[in-house]
């Protein structure tokens, strides 16, 4: 499997050495991830914490043709993609894509496509806290 949905904290380098465990050494080349964390700020606010939802069976099945897609356009061995739901403390990783690749151009190029399409595609709803409010953010 190449997506993974979390409820709890994850380690992304963890992450990025289990999965790599599955792919026969020297078949890559390249590997390139990105990982995004929770801030403590956004739009002009100090973020406290902030809250991740997302609708069960759907996402995961979005983020999998995400994945398919990436694996068509380039020419890439594996590929993965770790997102957090929950409640997220500001500086823990909410979301990690990594795609592995004889190459680093195919790895990068991947890599960054599943995140972009990630943020527009997947459907994940995130609420931020404040010190004095709660509000949920539109559009990405």
């Amino acid at each position: 499997m190449s997506v993974y949905i979390k409820t709890e904290a994850f380690d992304p380098h963890r992450e990025l050495q289990q999965h790599q465990t599955t792919l026969a050494k020297g078949k890559y080349g390249a590997l390139a991830s990105f990982i995004g964390s929770a801030r403590d700020f956004n739009d002009n606010r100090t973020v406290q914490m902030l809250t991740l939802e997302h609708y069960p069976g759907m996402t995961e099945q979005e983020l999998e043709r995400i994945v398919a897609r990436a694996k068509q356009r380039w020419d890439i061995l594996e590929a993965l993609i770790v997102h957090r739901v929950g409640t997220i403390d500001v500086g823990e990783p909410i979301v990690l894509t990594a795609a592995w690749a004889a190459h680093r151009d195919a790895a990068f190029s991947a890599c960054r496509y599943m995140i972009e399409s990630l943020k527009t595609d997947a459907p994940f709803w995130k609420k931020e806290r404040t010190q004095d409010s709660e509000y949920w953010i539109s559009g990405n």
